[in-house]
C-alpha cells in the first residue's frame, strides 16, 4: 500500500460522517458507496432520505435505479 492509500484509507476509517450530515442538512444530497455497491455506480441520498443508484458522467447522473 502506498502512501496515499495509507493516507485515505486512514480518512475512511476514521469518519463518522458528521460532514455527510451536515451536507444534508445544508439540502444537499451525499454519494457514497456500500460494500454491494457494483464498481462503476454510487448512491445517491436525497435530504429527504430518498436513495437512488446512479452512475454519474461527468456532471450528469444517470438514473439506474430507485432504492427507496
Amino acid at each position: 500500500m502506498d502512501v496515499n492509500e495509507r493516507i485515505l484509507t486512514d480518512l475512511v476509517s476514521a469518519d463518522d460522517g458528521a460532514a455527510a450530515q451536515m451536507h444534508l442538512a445544508a439540502g444537499f444530497p451525499i454519494y457514497y458507496s456500500e460494500d454491494d455497491t457494483p464498481a462503476d455506480l454510487l448512491i445517491k441520498e436525497y435530504p429527504s432520505g430518498k436513495r437512488e443508484l446512479v452512475r454519474v458522467r461527468g456532471k450528469i447522473d444517470e438514473l439506474v435505479k430507485v432504492l427507496n
